[in-house]
């Protein structure tokens, strides 16, 4: 009876010393992937933001390229009717819908710069160089954002998949779920052309 109080002593000190500080590390590291998201969200919306006048700023210079500004607007149309919510997160039909949506953006944004090279005064353009230098550096934060989100939800997927802390979950948050990453497009996995 004896060695059977020591051992359950012996397990106590050990459950306290490794379950207990660790007990909220599933909603900590849950909030910090809803935090990276929202990061993400946010720099997504200052590149749509920042699109409309950059689309005016080309239009002016390239009345006939009307196809590729209809693209854009219908890009970023599609891009402001998913939201990047908790549930997203969790449901992997729709943070592809909203991944694919973004990307198809970024997609449009790299034709309409690609107008912007056959214009000459264009890129001499104070307005379209502002916007064209503020639009690369958003597209580096989001890059940055995209990054620290990935991490983020590595931390919160090992938590839920490694022990203690599978344990911990399945015991006090049951309705934690592994949450989505983001994925490179084909356009982004191919590699680059280069010509001489």
């Amino acid at each position: 009876m004896k060695n059977f109080l020591i051992a359950l002593g012996v397990l106590a000190v050990l459950a306290a010393v490794v379950i207990v500080p660790k007990i909220n590390n599933v909603p900590r590291l849950d909030e910090t992937v809803i935090a990276a998201a929202s990061a993400v969200d946010n720099q997504y919306k200052r590149r749509s933001d920042l699109i409309p006048n950059l689309v005016a700023t080309v239009q002016g210079y390239a009345a006939h390229e009307k196809e590729v500004f209809t693209q854009v607007t219908e890009a970023r149309a599609k891009v402001g009717q998913i939201t990047l919510t908790p549930e997203v997160l969790s449901n992997p039909q729709a943070f592809k819908a909203y991944q694919a949506a973004q990307d198809g953006l970024s997609s449009a944004l790299t034709r309409l710069m690609a107008v912007s090279e056959r214009y000459p005064d264009l890129k001499a353009n104070q307005n379209f160089l502002s916007l064209q230098s503020q639009l690369e550096g958003t597209e580096n934060r989001i890059a940055v954002a995209r990054r620290d989100y990935i991490e983020a939800v590595k931390n919160y997927n090992l938590e839920l998949r490694t022990i203690p802390g599978r344990w911990i979950a399945s015991i006090f948050y049951p309705d934690a779920q592994v949450k989505q990453n983001f994925t490179a497009t084909q356009a982004e996995s191919a590699a680059p052309k280069v010509a001489f």
